[in-house]
């Protein structure tokens, strides 16, 4: 069933926005008596069945609704954008089919790019939600400074972990992450991170990481890193 997205979804009545609406109507060419299923990002599922399919406002009624439940893990992915804003809406697609929690944009010493609209990440993301029936919408935050994340608080309890180009590497992320288990991994620029905050990140308790024996891309990594941690839930 296709799967829609809106916000705010009151009961017995509620409706979709025009964005939504066009797309059921103009595209999907439903109508008057079919069925469809929405979801308000947070969990919670509604099979609905279509009033009135209007391209501007399409009047819905509640059939039934049900909770779907929470991971019993977190993927936090702290990543440098890429100069290519394609290569990172890219991998904000992809990482959101596979599942994730949480996307931090990092500004670092190396940082090919400063800025990144994050309005478009964030269409991305719930079209890949759409797409894949996920039904929580993943947390994306603006764009921090690499050493704002080192002594964060919010982080407790967090296993850590920084990747970087480094050959002598002891550890895989695979074999060091324990299942059902919060994580933070940072991942850097094309350039990779400062030989400083590396040292730094390991002051603050992140575990330096490998992702294999290829060289990757900013983008691919963070692909990587995110199934990693799913596989190692599944």
């Amino acid at each position: 069933m296709q799967l829609f997205f809106q916000e705010k979804i009151e009961s017995p009545l509620t409706h979709l926005d025009e964005e939504e609406s066009r797309h059921l109507v103009k595209v999907l060419r439903k109508k008057q008596g079919d069925q469809i299923r929405l979801t308000n990002g947070k969990g919670m599922v509604f099979d609905c069945v279509i009033l009135e399919a209007n391209p501007k406002k399409t009047n819905l009624k509640v059939l039934n609704s049900s909770e779907i439940p929470e991971d019993k893990f977190h993927i936090h992915l702290a990543i440098a954008p890429t100069k290519s804003p394609d290569r990172m809406e890219w991998m904000v697609e992809k990482i959101t089919e596979i599942g994730f929690h949480e996307l931090t944009l990092l500004e670092t010493m190396n940082s090919e790019r400063g800025f990144l609209k994050t309005d478009r990440l964030n269409k991305k993301i719930i079209s890949a939600c759409k797409q894949s029936l996920k039904y929580r919408i993943p947390v994306l935050n603006q764009t921090k400074k690499l050493t704002a994340l080192f002594k964060n608080k919010e982080f407790e309890g967090f296993q850590k972990f920084i990747a970087y180009v480094d050959q002598d590497h002891e550890s895989h992320l695979f074999d060091v992450a324990v299942p059902e288990g919060k994580y933070l991994i940072l991942i850097g620029p094309e350039g990779d991170f400062d030989p400083k905050e590396i040292k730094e990140a390991i002051e603050s308790g992140f575990l330096p990481v490998s992702l294999g024996k290829s060289r990757l891309r900013t983008e691919t990594a963070g692909l990587a890193s995110v199934q990693m941690f799913q596989v190692l839930n599944r």
